[in-house]
């Protein structure tokens, strides 16, 4: 993965992608993508993309562990959250889901993951202070609520769910306001090549459809052509 293809990926929605590794498996059938509607915090700002730095959290109830337990735990968090590669999202799953009401990603905690370079992120809990969040650090999430409830770090570097979506920690993951996905490594090399492809293809579509004077006849010579592309 070089800066070009990262920035590629930022440029393109997630359907986008989710299309363009279809097109790079040569078929459909991909299905490692969230289900349900989920929410984007800024959904005008373009998609996230970055290697996954996962987490769990509750904010039903207060820990029944030791709070020097929850504090040394809460520092590990962070300082987890400030290694590994990059670009990375923090991807932290709420176990109280569909229940959740903990607001972990508030102004305070958002900036705090801004500052410690991740990209972005990805939730299936809470979040709030939607105004006041930092530019450049979108969140995708379950739900918007007011209270941080008694939110607490469960587990760090686990395996995940977001909204039916497995996620390992390492993994590369794509969202923006229509959901998220994981890239499979496989198709890493390729995937630059496959989105051009798909964004070219669709054009053949795509320009005949918003001329004056497109017709059922045109769709018909349009969409040969765009079915002989794709093969």
């Amino acid at each position: 993965m070089t800066d070009d293809v990262f920035a590629l990926l930022r440029s393109v929605d997630t359907p986008t992608v989710c299309n363009a590794i279809e097109v790079a498996e040569g078929g459909r059938g991909f299905n490692r993508f969230t289900r349900g509607t989920m929410l984007a915090s800024a959904p005008d700002a373009g998609a996230m993309v970055g290697y996954a730095r996962t987490a769990k959290i509750s904010a039903l109830a207060p820990s029944t562990e030791p709070a020097e337990v929850i504090r040394a735990r809460r520092m590990d968090y962070y300082r987890y959250m400030s290694e590994g590669p990059r670009p990375a999202l923090a991807v932290v799953e709420d176990s109280d889901y569909p229940n959740a009401i903990g607001a972990y990603w508030g102004e305070i905690n958002t900036t705090v993951h801004k500052g410690l370079g991740l990209s972005g992120a990805l939730t299936n809990g809470v979040m709030r202070d939607l105004g006041d969040l930092p530019e450049g650090f979108p969140v995708v999430a379950g739900s918007v609520g007011p209270s941080h409830g008694f939110v607490h770090i469960k587990e760090i570097d686990k395996p995940v769910k977001i909204f039916g979506l497995d996620i390992r920690p390492g993994e590369l993951v794509h969202a923006d306001r229509h959901g998220a996905l994981v890239i499979p490594q496989a198709v890493v090399p390729i995937l630059a090549d496959a989105i051009r492809k798909l964004l070219k293809t669709e054009q053949i579509i795509l320009e005949p459809a918003r001329e004056a004077n497109f017709s059922f006849e045109k769709f018909e010579a349009a969409w040969a052509a765009f079915e002989k592309a794709r093969t």
